[in-house]
């Protein structure tokens, strides 16, 4: 009885102290998300009376996010930054579907080498330049679909949907083609509904991809009003003069406003939506990435 006690005891030590550790290490993860906003949402003169830094503020200004609003380039950014990846995402998960399900097929002809080939675009690329000749010899730039069409399939998530397709049991894509089904029916009718959640997960990483990207808008993008949000961000940090980067209909805010707290209140709206999305796609994420990575 006393070594079970003992060992009892033990285990709740050692449970005490790893919780105690991931709590820290996400306390300090979560530290610099939490000073962005506070920051964002901090009158000026108590940031300078604090010295600038600030962890509990006494009073709230929602000023910054009023100055990006009436700004023209902040809405019409975070519009096309939606668009692209609403469309970029729906479209990645129709390619890497359309190439995945094939694939996880053995019969088909010449699947290993089809494998092969793109397997090898993971370990090699044809390099930025001629990614940009391409994209420049379609026609694409200066377009949104500049954004889109050059990352259309990622080969990581391809694979891991093929290996999802391939855990399925092959009983129920017989039986539905007992039933008079296609392979078009079956994958639409059967295999889709029951690969919920690797979409959900490889559409929250295209998504996220997306939403985050930037190098893609600075290469291929000149007009202004083309910018995703991530571009409009990395020019306020860049550009010395904030109002000539953001057209703010009411210059009377900057006067009161330092340039750091409209950064910040910027950063605040780019990373909202995807804090907001990943709850309802977490119940997901991990069963897809544990079903799409393991063979079974």
């Amino acid at each position: 009885m006393s070594r079970i006690r003992n060992h009892t005891t033990s285990d709740r030590i050692a449970d005490a102290v790893i919780y105690s550790v991931l709590t820290l290490f996400g306390l300090i993860t979560l530290f610099p998300l939490y000073y962005v906003f506070i920051m964002s949402v901090t009158p000026y003169s108590e940031v300078l009376r604090n010295g600038g830094f600030v962890l509990l503020p006494s009073t709230f200004t929602l000023e910054a996010f009023e100055a990006i609003f009436s700004s023209r380039t902040v809405p019409q950014a975070l519009k096309v930054t939606i668009y692209v990846t609403a469309l970029g995402t729906l479209l990645n998960l129709v390619v890497t579907t359309l190439l995945a399900y094939p694939l996880s097929k053995k019969h088909i002809p010449g699947r290993n080498a089809i494998l092969m080939a793109i397997v090898f675009t993971m370990l090699f690329s044809g390099g930025l330049i001629p990614l940009y000749l391409v994209v420049r010899a379609t026609g694409l730039m200066n377009t949104l679909w500049a954004l889109i069409i050059p990352g259309l399939v990622s080969t990581f998530n391809m694979l891991i949907m093929k290996t999802y397709f391939e855990n399925l049991p092959p009983e129920v894509e017989e039986a539905a083609k007992v039933d008079g089904c296609g392979d078009v029916q079956t994958l639409a009718r059967i295999v889709l509904p029951l690969s919920a959640p690797i979409m959900a997960t490889l559409g929250l990483f295209y998504g996220v991809g997306h939403w985050n990207a930037y190098f893609a808008g600075i290469m291929y993008l000149s007009d202004k009003k083309l910018y995703p949000i991530q571009v409009v961000l990395r020019n306020m940090i860049q550009t010395p003069n904030i109002n000539q980067e953001l057209a703010i209909s009411n210059p009377m805010l900057l006067q009161t406003l330092p340039p750091e707290t409209i950064k910040m209140a910027t950063v605040v709206v780019a990373i909202i939506p995807v804090l907001v999305i990943y709850p309802f796609l977490q119940r997901f994420f991990i069963k897809g990435m544990l079903l799409g990575a393991i063979k079974g």
